[in-house]
Formats: structure tokens, sequence, C-alpha cells
């Protein structure tokens, strides 16, 4: 239980309405004994400078949608939440920047750039609810990573708090910044390890003008078929926005065809869209069949796309565990990934709907079944994953599976130099203890 001295030790810089008493701790764990809520960086520095002087813990969240990914604590001390502190800091239209609050719902600030026919260049999942500043410090990304890169392409300029309360810079606030280090990547991805994202600084793109999804299925499931096009494809001068290949499972449920299926998404000009388009139908084997999504469909399949993970404001349906596995291999080994997934998901008797880009190699598995299905399926994936030259990192699960599997996959061989900046930054290990690699 919460002691009333500390709480009245937090009303010093909080009012009661910024606070909540949590009677018990959360079934994805990362929660904590109070929740907060603060509304300015102000108060985000008092709330870490009195946890770090009096030795709580903090895990610090912004809608919560990343709950499951990581962490071996099940309750701080303190529930930092950003869900509050939200809202477009600076937004320079002419310089195609924006300048945001951590906890702004991504969703919302594609809609404040709209009329001006802006976007960031990011697609994460679940975007009407993941906050910018979770899916920076996830860095969180989608199918479309191919033509939009990664959260550090579009990341100027940050701003943290530190553990101890110390606010400070990193980037800037122009997009040709190329003065010092490049410290925007340390904070990137560090599961808010190192401090509190507190503004981010964006780029921006012109949001396009036409956009179509072309979706070839291969009722026969010739993998090589599908090897055998992809290559064809990659080596023309076509530049789709993403190439990504579902398993029959994952297509079935967003087509409503249990087949392989390769989502081929094309941005640009509409005359220039349907050259592209035009070109896919020629290259397209024999075997296969083409659709082609434009307008208000193509806006629906990516709508039901980008809520296919789990997500950690919600609960579960239909009873069972969920797991959400990322896998990084060389980009042609998708095919065996996704192949190999399939058979995985009938010797653990559990369903694995996956996706991967045939173009960056990134994969992501949901897992749906059984706690020991689950947990069997999980180290199989990433046994694959591991003899594949690639790996494997548990994007989702459980507080009570957390424990029994390493999230990460092991200590990487530079995991000395991650350890010495945490310790460097977080002495006393007061931001999200426990929640990166190797217990970090």
């Amino acid at each position: 239980m919460l002691s009333l001295t500390w709480l009245d030790e937090l009303c010093a810089f909080l009012s009661p309405e910024q606070m909540e008493v949590n009677e018990s701790p959360h079934p994805l764990g990362n929660s904590g004994a109070v929740t907060v809520y603060p509304q300015t960086e102000e108060e985000i520095a008092a709330v870490l400078r009195y946890a770090d002087r009096q030795g709580k813990k903090v895990v610090v969240m912004g809608r919560g949608t990343k709950r499951g990914f990581g962490g071996q604590r099940e309750q701080a001390d303190i529930l930092l939440s950003l869900e509050n502190y939200a809202g477009i800091v600076e937004h320079a239209a002419a310089d195609m920047m924006v300048t945001v609050k951590a906890g702004t719902v991504f969703g919302d600030l594609q809609r404040e750039l709209a009329p001006y026919r802006q976007k960031v260049a990011l697609d994460p999942f679940w975007p009407d609810e993941a906050t910018v500043g979770g899916v920076i410090a996830a860095n969180d990304s989608g199918p479309k990573r191919l033509g939009y890169g990664a959260a550090r392409d579009s990341v100027i300029g940050l701003r943290i708090v530190y553990p101890n309360g110390t606010v400070i810079r990193s980037g800037g606030k122009v997009v040709k910044n190329v003065a010092g280090y490049d410290m925007n990547k340390l904070f990137i991805g560090a599961m808010g390890t190192l401090g509190v994202l507190s503004e981010v600084t964006l780029k921006l793109r012109p949001l396009a003008k036409y956009e179509s999804v072309v979706l070839l299925s291969f009722p026969s499931g010739d993998v090589q078929s599908i090897h055998s096009f992809a290559v064809s494809f990659l080596d023309t001068m076509m530049e789709p926005i993403c190439f990504e290949l579902l398993t029959p499972t994952l297509a079935e449920r967003l087509t409503g065809r249990p087949v392989y299926t390769l989502v081929i998404g094309f941005e640009d000009v509409e005359k220039a869209v349907h050259y592209q388009e035009q070109w896919v139908e020629r290259l397209c084997p024999k075997a296969a069949s083409m659709a082609v999504l434009a307008g208000e469909e193509a806006e629906a399949f990516w709508r039901t796309f980008y809520t296919i993970a789990p997500n950690g404001r919600l609960t579960t349906s239909g009873g069972g565990v969920e797991a959400a596995v990322k896998i990084g291999v060389v980009n042609l080994d998708v095919l065996s990934v996704l192949r190999e997934s399939e058979l995985i998901a009938d010797r653990c008797h559990v369903q694995i709907e996956a996706h991967g880009g045939l173009g960056h190699g990134l994969c992501q598995a949901y897992v749906r079944g059984s706690e020991e299905g689950v947990i069997a399926a999980v180290e199989e994936l990433r046994q694959m994953a591991v003899r594949l030259g690639g790996y494997a990192v548990v994007r989702h699960l459980p507080f009570f599976l957390r424990q029994r599997i390493d999230v990460w996959g092991g200590k990487p061989a530079y995991f000395f130099l991650l350890e010495g900046i945490k310790r460097k930054i977080d002495p006393n290990k007061t931001v999200n203890d426990q929640r990166f690699i190797g217990g970090i």
C-alpha cells in the first residue's frame, strides 16, 4: 500500500487530480503503485527528481499500447503517464518540420498535418492509440519502412528529461543539422531507459497525390514462384513504399483469401502509380492473380492492417495468450521465415499470423494459443531466426510469461557499451529499470 506521507510528498508538485492509486498490478506488468499524469515538462522533471533522490522506481508510459514489450518489473513505485502531455509545440510548414509533446497520439498528429498536405513518414501499429514518444522510444515501424525508413530517419531533434530531472536537447530543429554527434540515435529504441522523451522534432513529407495497394495472390503456395517474382521486381526501377508478404492465415483475415499474398504499395502522382501497376501486371506470374485497391479501399486495408498486432491497452478476447515476435533476417529469407512459421504453428498447436518485408527483411509474427504452446512457438521462431543469421525479439507477452523467456534473446557482444551508458546516465536505475536488453 502507498503511504500517506508519500502521497503528500507527490502533492508538493502535482495536484491530487493528477494522481491515481492502483490497487493491483496490470497483467502485462510495467505498472506502478501510483500513476501520475504530468501536464508540463517541469512536472515530469519534478517527478523524476523526487524519485531519483528517494530511491523510487519509475515506469514511463504513453497510452500503454506497448506495455507488454519488455520489462521484468511487475509494479514500480510510480507509473509516469504522458497521456495528458500532448499537443503540437511548433509546426514550421515551410521548413517541413514539426515539434510535438511526447504524449501526442500519432494519428492525431497526422490529422493535424493533413490540411497542410504534409505527414510524418512513419507507419506504426495502432496509430490512433500509440503516442509519438512511445513510437520513437520503441523504434516502431510497419511495412512502409521500405519507402519511409525507420524512426531515426524522421527524427531531427529530441528533448529528454534525465532521471535526475535535468533537461537536455539532442539534435536540432532543422532538417540539415550535422553539427556534432547524432545523439538522437542513443534514445531512439532505448525503451525509455535513459530518460523521458519530452518533445520530438520530426521532419515531414508531402502527402502523396495518389496511393494504391496491389495484391498479388499465389493460390498454388509455390514459394519458389514468389521468390522469382521478388528477385525480378526488386531488380526494376520501381519504388514501392512497401513490398510485404502475408502468410495465408493473415491474408485470409485481411483479404478473404487464405493464400500467400504480396502487398505492394505505391505513392506518387496518379500517372506514375498507374505506370508501376502496369509493370507489376507484366511481371506477374501466370499462376498468380492481381487486384488493385485505391482510394477508400486502400485506406480501409491499411486501417485494418495496423490493428492486427496485440495492443497493451486492450484485454485479450476469447481466452488464451497473445505474443508478438519481431524477426530480422536477410530480406529474401523472409520467405523461409513465413513458410516455417506455418509449420511451427502446427507443431505447437497455436495460431500464427505473420508478414515480412521482402525489401528490408523485417518480419512480424503474431502468436495466439495456450501458455505452453505460445512459449514453445516463440522459442522455435527464435531458433529459426538464429539459424538464418538473424534475430528475434518478443514485442508483446504477458508479464508472467516474460519471466520464463528472455524477450531480447540474450546479451549482444556490445552489451558492455549499453550497460556503461545506462550506468552513466541513470546510476540509480530510476527509469524503466529492467525494461531493455540484459535487464538494463
